[in-house]
């Protein structure tokens, strides 16, 4: 017997698998916290997939900035963001279980660059530049870093990935091409990580981003209210000059202290709580 295909008939059965796909694609990566970050995202890729592009083209800029005498692995400085890192990282386990098995790293690199960042899988670069520049403190860093961290938790960079590929703006070709394990593979790799370092993040991302950055570095014993002068110092710092690059990636608007400020409330008690915990060891 022979089945006859009519248009709509088609029309409604990739209808249905687009949707189941959809379905399929559709997760959410963390758990809430008490900030309360509850987000289903749209992911087409593996998290295996891009944790090993993050780790190419992690490797490749270390290796560049030590080609250039500007990789810093030691001295006061590394171990200070250490200390900040090793505090921070641990705290992860309450969004998601499989952070404690990521392969993190930290990269600080000696430049004028106001940037710092953190690539999926946990891989965080700080510039000197955002440091000194800003003349940032203890907690002012564990703000940035928890805010960059918070990114790799929620994996925005592999949702922007996933949502570029389902607009044909990055091709299964070049995917393909960075698991190659060639030269082109590390090619493909470090454009697509551009691609999500330098692109822009969402307002709601980085909303995200904000809320469990800010837990992160409450739970770690960083002052949460540094969030608020961290970011005064980005808007005077980005006043009559092109912003900093670490603006450029993150928008800021007139909303977002007095989001902070609205958050603060909520993850004092885990900040009093650690700093007891701290003082008690």
């Amino acid at each position: 017997m022979h089945l006859i295909y009519r248009p709509r008939f088609i029309q409604t059965v990739v209808s249905v698998l687009v949707a189941c796909c959809l379905l399929v694609a559709c997760a959410n990566t963390s758990r809430p916290g008490v900030v309360g970050v509850e987000r289903s995202q749209f992911m087409m890729i593996s998290a295996a997939q891009i944790d090993r592009m993050a780790a190419i083209s992690f490797e490749q800029q270390a290796k560049a900035a030590q080609k250039k005498k500007i990789l810093i692995t030691s001295g006061p400085e590394y171990e200070r963001l250490k200390t900040i890192a090793n505090r921070l990282i641990p705290q992860t386990a309450v969004f998601r279980d499989d952070t404690r098995n990521w392969d993190w790293g930290l990269q600080l690199i000696d430049s004028p660059i106001v940037n710092a960042t953190c690539a999926p899988g946990g891989r965080i670069t700080f510039y000197t530049g955002i440091i000194n520049k800003l003349n940032l403190t203890d907690d002012e860093i564990a703000a940035i870093m928890g805010h960059e961290i918070a990114h790799a938790v929620r994996e925005h960079g592999r949702e922007q990935v996933s949502q570029a590929l389902a607009q044909n703006i990055i091709s299964n070709v070049a995917l393909a091409a960075a698991g190659a394990g060639s030269a082109q593979s590390i090619d493909a790799a470090n454009q697509i990580m551009q691609y999500v370092m330098v692109l822009p993040n969402s307002r709601q991302n980085e909303r995200e981003a904000d809320a469990i950055g800010l837990e992160l570095a409450a739970r770690g014993g960083y002052d949460p209210r540094a969030a608020i002068t961290l970011w005064q110092k980005m808007s005077k710092e980005s006043q009559g000059k092109n912003p900093p690059e670490f603006l450029s990636t993150h928008p800021s608007n007139e909303n977002r202290i007095k989001e902070l400020s609205a958050l603060i409330p909520k993850v004092m008690p885990l900040y009093e709580a650690a700093k007891r915990e701290n003082m008690a060891k």
